[in-house]
């Protein structure tokens, strides 16, 4: 099997269907891994969570293209500095028992490398330095004359988990003083009143937002058939009855979070839903497998579980759609990260020859609720001004410091993003590379997203969340 890069500026659209499936055996698949790492390593940043490549079959005959999630970072050993380590190779390592999927492109076009030159590469940077505001703090004329709703992301804007960045308690005083309401917006799987405790520890005047609002609450809701009108979901409209839940979990009240909500928590084979609320355990309500206690054990029965569940094309609800956690390198997977593999496992194992399932509505099978998807846009802005009153969408700005889920989910609910480019999930490449190199990386890519191919521009960006 024969390895090309190929740029997505070159690249033929991709196929939604798709058309042929690739059986390989153990050793074979192995030898790719390697390939694959070397190859991811030496062409991705080490938040890239794609590693797209061309494949030929034996001889040359037949070629596909492969896009594989991966759940952990390819990144240089300690040891060597230079040899690549896979970790939490879940995704790469099921796939040794599992057929995969790919889309056939350019079966006739030869196996030559094709990437963007230097040239090109300048001009796009220059294009998007053009379209980018740079603002030197929060307090800027461009922000407070324009804007009078603020959408605020917690974890890489507000803190690190830890504590509050520099200036922040003082950006949120200062725009309370000028009477903007602000609102924060978190992917935390948990509930508010976690959000709540957590932000005083760390400091913050909880009284100084208008509503905190989690991915955690939401999703609760939703469990609970609580949602309202805002989010509707056809694997969960017709159950009735006793509901069981199969939980991938961060190991802290995820039984409790269930039963409250109104499900018992089973065994993959009973169950009628899959919860990816966390990262850390896998709980069937009979055991709990915790990843720190026994790493190669938690990755087997993820892999089992999914497999299993793919067959039986059982929902997936992700209360967390972040893919990777800022702070630590390489940045540990989130449960955004398990949605995509599981979701990629639906649609190869239904696939045609199998079946007649397209990528696209393999998504179906994947709730994601929180950013950077509409429905919790709505739901924040909803009666902010008063019950039944309309927040004007051109005053609202969304504050947030990851590209795939922020400014993506700025753009998609029609609303103005301030990227916050130092703190956070790219503070590291930006100082590396640069925020316009990170933003066109981000865009090249933007098909393996949840921008799903759509181009990416924040409206302005600014080092920190400062006043």
């Amino acid at each position: 099997m024969t390895l090309t890069m190929r740029s997505k500026a070159n690249a033929t659209p991709r196929h939604r269907k798709c058309p042929a499936i690739l059986l390989l055996d153990r050793r074979p698949l192995l030898l790719l891994q390697l390939v694959l790492i070397f190859v991811c390593h030496s062409r991705s940043s080490q938040r890239q969570r794609f590693c797209v490549v061309d494949a030929f079959g034996v001889g040359g005959a037949a070629r596909h293209r492969i896009a594989i999630p991966l759940l952990g970072n390819i990144y240089p050993s300690p040891a060597t500095k230079t040899t690549p380590s896979l970790i939490s190779s879940a995704t790469l390592g099921s796939i040794n028992h599992h057929h995969t999927c790919h889309r056939r492109l350019h079966c006739n076009r030869p196996t030559t490398t094709i990437m963007m030159s230097a040239n090109q590469q300048q001009q796009e940077q220059e294009q998007l330095q053009y379209r980018l505001v740079k603002i030197s703090s929060i307090s800027s004329p461009e922000i407070l004359d324009n804007y009078d709703t603020f959408l605020l992301d917690m974890w890489g804007v507000m803190h690190n988990g830890k504590e509050p960045y520099d200036g922040v308690i003082q950006a949120i005083q200062g725009l309370k003083k000028a009477g903007k309401k602000l609102i924060i917006l978190s992917n935390s799987s948990k509930r508010r009143d976690n959000s709540e405790e957590m932000l005083t520890k760390l400091g913050f005047d909880t009284s100084d937002f208008d509503n905190i609002i989690t991915s955690g609450d939401i999703s609760h809701n939703l469990l609970r058939n609580d949602a309202g009108t805002d989010i509707n979901w056809h694997a969960l409209a017709n159950k009735k009855g006793q509901r069981n839940v199969f939980v991938f979990g961060s190991g802290d009240d995820d039984e409790e979070y269930c039963t409250s909500a109104g499900w018992t928590l089973s065994s993959i084979d009973d169950a009628d839903l899959i919860l990816a609320r966390g990262t850390f355990t896998i709980n069937d309500g009979n055991s709990v497998i915790s990843k720190t206690k026994d790493e190669a054990e938690y990755w087997r029965v993820m892999e089992e579980s999914m497999v299993k569940a793919a067959r039986r094309k059982l929902p997936m609800l992700v209360s967390n759609p972040d893919k990777v956690r800022p702070g630590s390198l390489p940045p540990p997977p989130m449960p955004g990260a398990i949605g995509d593999v599981y979701e990629r496992f639906v649609w190869t194992t239904h696939c045609h020859p199998v079946g007649d399932m397209t990528e696209e509505s393999a998504r179906e099978y994947v709730k994601r609720i929180g950013k950077p998807f509409r429905e919790v846009y709505d739901i924040a802005l909803e009666g902010i001004n008063g019950v039944g009153s309309r927040v004007d969408r051109s005053r609202t700005i969304m504050i947030g410091d990851a590209l795939e889920t922020d400014a993506v989910g700025g753009n998609s609910a029609g609303i103005d993003t301030l990227w916050v480019t130092q703190d956070g999930i790219h503070g590291k490449e930006v100082e590396e590379k640069g925020a316009d190199a990170i933003l066109a990386d981000f865009n090249g890519r933007s098909e393996f997203t949840y921008a799903y191919g759509k181009e990416v521009m924040p409206r302005y960006l600014t080092d920190h969340f400062r006043w």
